[in-house]
């Protein structure tokens, strides 16, 4: 038989001290940039959480209180968001129709509080801070649209100080002479 020859092992290539220690001081670069970006970044989180409240509560204090009316009409099937400053000037108007594609939504609770975030996203662009709200419903309605104490609640909850809230729906008094003659309706 044959004897198998074994074939020296190919020899790992030596790395003599030198290489091994600055191998080693490369790696400790490293690490210690990875801490020293960890450390910069918990430092700007912290100043920035600091900064925050100081820089609101200065802007607060800063801007003159400007008030402005939103009208809220709500039928049944549509809610229209409109606020004006009290001159009577239109700083936004919102639709519910310009919040969804579909008709039969449009006087949704979700979609009017949609209107009047954008709404009240506007109006504080402006420098609005406080509101009168003035609700109105159909004429002769038994109350409001679907929409409309969804549309006041979120006019409230978007930071606005709500001075008055009115129900200005108009309300029939007698009224134009009803169809059907002098005898009525005959059927």
């Amino acid at each position: 038989m044959a004897e198998k020859e074994t074939k020296p092992k190919a020899e790992e290539p030596k790395i003599d001290e030198t290489q091994e220690s600055r191998l080693h001081h490369k790696e400790l670069e490293k690490k210690e940039l990875k801490e020293d970006v960890k450390e910069a970044k918990a430092e700007s989180e912290s100043k920035e959480a600091e900064a925050k409240p100081l820089v609101e509560e200065e802007k607060k204090k800063d801007r003159p209180e400007r008030t402005g009316i939103a009208y809220i009409f709500t039928s049944p099937n549509n809610t229209m968001i409109h606020i004006t400053d009290l001159a009577g000037n239109t700083l936004s108007r919102v639709t519910g129709g310009m919040i969804t594609k579909h008709s039969r939504l449009k006087a949704d609770p979700t979609i009017a509080m949609f209107a009047a975030k954008k709404a009240a996203e506007r109006a504080r662009d402006l420098g609005i801070t406080s509101l009168y709200i003035r609700s109105k419903a159909k004429t002769n309605s038994p109350g409001f649209g679907p929409g409309g104490h969804a549309a006041v609640k979120t006019l409230g909850k978007e930071g606005f100080r709500i001075i008055s809230v009115l129900d200005t729906t108009r309300v029939p008094r007698g009224g134009p002479k009803k169809k059907g003659g002098k005898r009525g309706r005959r059927v």
